[in-house]
């Protein structure tokens, strides 16, 4: 008889991008995502990027750190990733989205480049792929874990 196997518990880091006190979008995804399984460790707003690495340091299994911007100021507000990263306090993925310049002649590629080269590994422009990206990247995550039964890949692809 076979038994079944509790996929593992989910959990992520989500808050607001230091200079911004922005909440509702904050609390919609955190619902989205509550909604989809995961548990939302939610640091709210105006979170230095210090607190997401002691909440990094207390869960330190979480699937991704979240900060979320719509002042524009998000690639300033991360000015201490690269570092936070080299370090090992933030050592999972990072996903950045909103409005994440000033400005009336905004490029999206070059917002993107900017904060990929502090140390950001994905940026949305659109709330409602985070949960695909979330389950595409704990999928990876499943397929390279050599212990995992029954190819993780699948089963979380699946929910």
């Amino acid at each position: 008889m076979d038994e079944a196997v509790e996929p593992p518990a989910r959990t992520v880091l989500l808050g607001v991008a230091e200079s911004d006190a922005h909440a509702v979008a904050n609390r919609l995804i955190e619902m989205q995502l509550r909604g989809h399984g995961i548990e939302v460790v939610n640091l709210g707003v105006c979170t230095p990027l210090s607190e997401f690495a002691e909440a990094f340091a207390a869960h330190p299994d979480a699937e991704a750190v979240i900060i979320g911007s719509l002042n524009g100021h998000a690639l300033e507000d991360l000015r201490d990733l690269p570092r936070l990263r080299a370090a090992g306090h933030i050592a999972c993925p990072v996903i950045v989205g909103g409005n994440l310049s000033v400005g009336s002649h905004k490029s999206e590629d070059d917002d993107e480049r900017r904060l990929r080269a502090v140390g950001v590994d994905h940026v949305l422009r659109d709330a409602t792929q985070l949960p695909l990206l979330l389950d595409l990247l704990a999928g990876a995550r499943l397929a390279s874990d050599p212990g995992e039964p029954g190819g993780g890949v699948h089963r979380v692809l699946a929910r």
